[in-house]
């Protein structure tokens, strides 16, 4: 195993326990806020899939540009979903929308 790929690991892994210390502290009337506001951001996951579609030059970097750009607009729209719901909860009744 190389040395940039073992760092590559330890900054993952470092990340992943850094990111549930974070998010396991947020008090539960903060939790869709919060989630619903990270999703729409990674919007910015659409330029690193632009960025991939680039320099893809087979058939399975084709395919991993397809799968990223799915996750990533899966991740976006459940981001604006989450949020539309949560704010038709301080709508009033003329303002619901169907």
């Amino acid at each position: 195993m190389s040395v940039l790929l073992m760092a590559d690991i330890t900054v993952f892994v470092l990340s992943v326990l850094v990111g549930f210390e974070v998010i396991s502290k947020v008090p539960a009337t903060l939790h869709t806020p919060l989630m619903s506001g990270a999703n729409a951001i990674h919007g910015i996951v659409f330029v690193g899939v632009m960025l991939l579609a680039a320099t893809a030059a087979s058939v399975l970097g084709y395919v991993v540009v397809f799968v990223a750009a799915a996750f990533a607009a899966m991740n976006v729209t459940g981001g604006y979903v989450v949020t539309d719901r949560m704010l038709t909860m301080f709508r009033t009744g003329r303002q619901v929308r169907s």
